[in-house]
Parts: C-alpha cells; sequence; structure tokens
C-alpha cells in the first residue's frame, strides 16, 4: 500500500483500544489517520476508506507494537550506523509488528555514540519507510563495571552529565532514555537533568542497593532496564534494584518476554505489581535478529547463537541480549505468563509509547492518531502490519 492510498477499512474484528475490546468492532482509515473506531453496524457509509476492506472476522486488530531497547538485526547494529543499517532493522522488525523503535546503543567510546546520533538524527529527518524511528535509547556508557552483561567493559565510564547535555543540546528530542547505573558517581546530577528535559532516567547494569535505587526515585528515576538481568536481585534482607523495581509503582520495568531471560513465573509476579501501564515488552534484540544460528558481533563484542540463545563468545555463558521480535515476545506474554489480550496490548504499545511521550499520536486505537496497526489472528499469528497506513509484508 504505498502513501498514496492509506485510506482503507477493516470490518468483523476483535478491536482492542484503551476502553477494551470491541467486538465485531471496525477501523476506518483516511489518508493514514484513524477515523472511526467502533462496531462494524455503526461504520459511516459514505467514507472513501470504503473502497478498500479488509473483512478481519475473527481476528484482532491490535495497536502496533513499539520497542524501546532494540540493538539490530539483519547482521546490522544501531551502533555501526548507516542508513542501509537503519533500513535493514526497521524493516525486520517491521515485518514482526513494530511500528515505532527507539535506537539503542551498546556501551561505546564517545566518538561512536557521536556518530549514531547524528546518523539517527538525518535519517528520522527523511521520510522513514518501514517502522517509524522515535529517537534514540542511550544503554551506556554509564553503567557499572560489576554489571556489564555484554558490554563492553573497556568503553564503561561514570556518568557525565556535561555529554548527555551536548547531546542533548545539539539534538534536542532526540535522545529518548538513558540507561545508567545509579549508584555511580554523578548519577544522581544526571538524573536531575534528565527529569528536568523529559528524558527517561533508566536504571540498568547496576549494582545499586534498595536504598541507592530510592535515592535516585527521589530526584527522578523512573525506569529499569530489561528487570531481572543484570541489576542487583531481590533477597528478603537486601531487596536490592529488583526489589526497589517490584515495590515501587512508580519505576516502570522493562521485560524481555523470550522464556530465556526471565522465567514466566518472575514475568508473572512482575505484571501482578506492574498493572498500572508500567509494565513494557522489549526485545533486546541484537544483530542475530532474523537469521539463525551462527557467530554475530553486539557492538564491538562477538556472540555466538544457538537455539535463539545469545551468549557472549568465550565466556561463562553470560546472555547477549536476544534474537526475540515483539510478535514473539506479545504471544509469550499471553500464552506462558498469562497475560489478557489487553494487558498484553499494553505492555507492548500504549505503555512504551507513554514512557517516551508519544501516546499523543500512536500507541493506541484511538480516533485521531496515526494508522499504525497490526492485524492478528486467533493463534496471535501476525497477518498484516501497517504504518501510518502503508501496508508491509509481513514474516513468519
Amino acid at each position: 500500500m504505498t502513501a498514496a492510498n492509506r485510506s482503507f477499512q477493516i470490518t468483523h474484528a476483535e478491536v482492542v483500544t484503551p476502553k477494551g475490546i470491541i467486538h465485531d468492532g471496525a477501523v476506518v482509515v483516511e489518508e493514514g489517520l484513524i477515523a472511526y473506531v467502533g462496531s462494524t453496524s455503526g461504520m459511516p457509509s459514505d467514507s472513501p476508506a470504503s473502497a478498500s476492506t479488509v473483512d478481519a472476522e475473527g481476528s484482532y486488530v491490535l495497536p502496533g507494537f513499539i520497542d524501546i531497547h532494540v540493538h539490530g538485526g539483519m547482521l546490522e547494529d544501531f551502533s555501526i550506523p548507516s542508513q542501509e543499517a537503519f533500513d535493514a532493522i526497521t524493516k525486520l522488525h517491521c515485518s514482526q509488528g513494530t511500528t515505532s523503535m527507539l535506537a539503542t546503543t551498546m556501551t561505546m567510546p564517545q566518538a561512536v555514540i557521536d556518530e549514531v546520533l547524528e546518523k539517527v538524527n538525518e535519517y528520522m529527518a527523511k521520510d522513514m519507510p518501514y517502522a517509524q524511528l522515535a529517537g534514540v535509547h542511550l544503554e551506556g556508557p554509564f553503567i557499572s563495571p560489576k554489571w556489564p552483561g555484554a558490554q563492553n567493559p573497556s568503553h564503561i565510564v561514570p556518568p557525565n552529565r556535561s555529554w548527555v547535555e551536548a547531546w542533548n543540546n545539539k539534538y534536542p528530542g532526540l535522545i529518548k532514555q538513558v540507561t545508567f547505573a545509579p549508584e555511580r558517581e554523578g548519577a544522581l546530577e544526571l538524573t536531575r537533568y534528565l527529569r528536568k528535559e523529559g528524558i527517561v532516567a533508566a536504571a540498568g547494569h547496576t549494582d545499586a542497593t534498595y536504598e541507592e535505587i530510592m535515592a535516585a526515585v527521589q530526584v527522578g528515576l523512573h525506569h529499569a532496564v530489561h528487570t531481572f538481568n543484570a541489576m542487583t536481585p531481590l533477597h528478603h534482607r537486601k531487596p536490592g534494584t529488583a526489589g526497589a523495581v517490584l515495590s515501587t509503582p512508580g519505576i516502570s520495568a522493562e521485560i524481555i518476554a523470550d522464556g530465556i531471560h526471565v522465567h514466566h513465573a518472575a514475568i508473572r509476579l512482575l505484571a501482578q505489581v506492574k498493572n498500572d501501564n508500567n509494565l513494557i515488552l522489549i526485545t533486546d534484540a541484537m544483530s542475530a535478529a532474523g537469521l539463525g544460528d551462527g557467530e554475530y558481533m553486539l557492538g564491538d563484542l562477538p556472540v555466538v547463537v544457538k537455539d535463539n540463545v545469545c551468549t557472549l563468545k568465550d565466556s561463562d555463558n553470560t546472555l547477549a541480549g536476544s534474537t526475540l521480535t515483539m510478535i514473539r515476545g506479545f504471544r509469550h506474554l499471553v500464552r506462558e505468563v498469562g497475560l489478557s489480550i489487553e494487558k498484553a496490548s499494553e505492555a507492548a504499545s500504549l505503555n512504551p509509547a507513554k514512557l517516551i511521550r508519544i501516546d499523543h499520536f500512536t500507541g493506541s486505537i484511538e480516533t485521531g492518531k496515526q494508522a499504525d496497526l497490526l492485524l492478528v489472528d486467533a493463534n496471535l499469528n501476525l497477518q498484516d502490519t501497517w504504518v501510518k497506513g502503508r501496508k508491509f509484508e509481513v514474516k513468519s
């Protein structure tokens, strides 16, 4: 579907909206925007969208997925930036239901991050052809040397407000999230700056105690990166970062729902306490996403992938990102964790949109918003993806 004919209507579907599921529902799209959401019987009869009708009986219409933590796919990595790389990554994830995403960096030298920001800024200024980049997520380099995970320890530096301030001044609004270790020197100053600028201040790859997380919350920390992974765990006498995240409603929580990074019972526990638009599905996908077993790179570190498990080469099985896609994570939340379709949809779409402040135009099926839509059958298999009303090929 081209930009010239982004008007169509979907009928007889189970339409997932913020107010619940509309049974035998319809969505009318005119010039890439949602013009009507309601019952099929109440559809406008004179809409130009009626010229193209999708009969979706037995299927769900969902808002497009929004992945705020994704590093790459199809051999490409956002930390090795180019238009070709961005096209390959966004095309792959668009075929898996992602309609918006944050280009996520690794812990890299300052000069490399400079280049990523420059290239993403240039890419976003054009008509992006696939999933839309909504900005950048800086995962590092301000993390804990004790919890590097699959980040290169040689590039780790203490939190540096001046770096982030310079980047933000040069590219206003581009940086949407910064992940850092809140216990390190300079972290609280950085947190205050991020809060002032409306940038998500996120704890990740951190050795923080419960008390250190709560001190950071007081000055603006409000998000946790890939919860349970690369953070101090929950202990009944030392709650740690995980305990602070679980017990604090003001901290939203990412989760990698692939059955590898976190047991489904732990995700179920997290979902029970994060039930107020503060559970967020992510992929943490690396360059191997969309491909098979083999050896790949995550940033500048070699990774081995076998049976969808990504580990650092020559390590003690350190997990290194994932090959997850959002549609697979969505299915895992429903089938294995036991979330309803509505709650899983919120975690994959509305909640991340709210977190990075793009919910005024995407993240839910509401009149006036972009037609970022998915058609998913009764078995939760992705059938169609639309971005701003443009239809794209789906990859099984």
